[in-house]
């Protein structure tokens, strides 16, 4: 259950007004059973980067339609239409009881900062820009199972160490970022491919694990538009490399019952010495639809053009279609199905051309067994707001 803790501070001496603070705290509980087909292991030098044999496996996931969560979020009136801010999230298994994002207490996000009339300026653990522009465009949501997320927006879609400013402006919301230390890593999982990341913030080595990126949107009247780019340079043995993408995103909605999105990213990942590791242009569309007002649908389509992956221009291009049933059953209980099938790729896409980032960070993995060229998974959870 929601709670909001408020407290009134003490008037100064000078009969100042007195500051008015909240706490929230807040989180989301979604616990799952999966079935999927063709499972392999994720490919890495230990196992001659050879996904296996063909497995299925019926499983209980945390996290389906929503990353299990709990976090506290909390403002403090300074007066002059200025506030400060901050938020503490976790991740969690509901099926475990473990703590996600490598065991970090507040993995999902961890910033403070203050929010004044020309916009919120946070510093800590936060989504890049791409990310959160993303977030109105995408018909998933971003939801846990079958998004391909690290995908369209990077493995680095959280970043640490970040400097982000958000400013919303009438319809317009701007957003830009700089990390001094992205904090995440990818192994290697394709000979071709070397393994990328770290934490940077290194002497001597300012650039090392850096990056930066901004969006904007537009959202009236039921049209939305969006735009944005992400830069990280990983390190590379003992250089960096130049990971880039931009996106170009559109949505319409329709009486408040439907709404159609899609959009188009435009990646291109590069060595420590310029050599290019993969170009890629992925698209996506689908929409949500209202059924009733405990009945909610969603589709998605997403497709991904590898041009050049490890000097490899013939690689059989990965896509994905995924569909998602939820029914409230109250106002913070619902219950879901999720399934989704691809082809040239595990479910959420991963591949060697992402280095299996999302399975990675779920504990699960999605990777497509030798010899195999496709994949289903389905999924029936409950989910639980608090």
């Amino acid at each position: 259950m929601k709670r909001e803790i408020f407290a009134l501070a003490a008037a100064f001496a000078c009969g100042a007004a007195a500051a008015q603070s909240s706490v929230t705290v807040y989180g989301v509980a979604d616990v799952n059973v999966e079935y999927v087909n063709h499972v392999g292991v994720v490919p890495q030098a230990s196992n001659g980067f050879n996904s296996g044999m063909p497995q299925k496996i019926i499983r209980e996931n945390s996290g389906g339609y929503s990353g299990s969560r709990w976090g506290l979020r909390g403002t403090e009136d300074l007066g002059g239409g200025m506030k400060s801010v901050f938020v503490l999230e976790g991740g969690f298994n509901v099926d475990t009881g473990t703590l996600q994002q490598g065991g970090r207490m507040f993995g999902r996000q961890a910033y403070a900062g203050v929010d004044t009339r020309f916009g919120q300026f946070t510093f800590g653990r936060q989504y890049q820009s791409l990310f959160t522009t993303l977030a109105n465009f995408v018909p998933a949501r971003f939801a846990t199972q079958y998004e391909p997320a690290a995908v369209i927006a990077g493995a680095n879609f959280r970043e640490d160490n970040v400097a982000k400013y958000t400013g919303t402006f009438g319809p317009f919301t701007a957003q830009a970022n700089w990390s001094f230390g992205v904090g995440t890593a990818l192994p290697q999982t394709n000979p071709t491919i070397p393994g990328a990341g770290g934490s940077g913030e290194v002497p001597g080595q300012f650039r090392r694990d850096s990056a930066y990126g901004a969006g904007l949107s537009y959202l009236a009247g039921g049209v939305g538009l969006g735009l944005g780019y992400d830069q990280w340079n990983p390190t590379i043995g003992t250089g960096t490399g130049t990971f880039k993408k931009a996106a170009v995103m559109a949505s319409y909605a329709f009486n408040g019952t439907a709404k159609v999105m899609g959009g188009y990213r435009w990646g291109q990942n590069k060595d420590q010495n310029g050599r290019l590791i993969v170009r890629d242009d992925f698209y996506w569309i689908g929409g949500q639809y209202r059924l009733s007002s405990a009945l909610d649908f969603t589709v998605e389509y997403d497709y991904q053009n590898i041009k050049n992956q490890g000097g490899n221009t013939g690689v059989a291009n990965p896509w994905q279609i995924a569909l998602i049933a939820d029914y409230s059953l109250s106002k913070r209980t619902d219950v879901y199905l999720t399934t989704a099938y691809s082809r040239n790729a595990g479910l959420t896409l991963d591949s060697a051309a992402s280095g299996f980032p999302s399975s990675l960070a779920l504990g699960n993995t999605y990777a497509l067994a030798n010899g195999q060229t496709s994949m289903v998974g389905v999924a029936i959870g409950v989910r639980h707001i608090f």
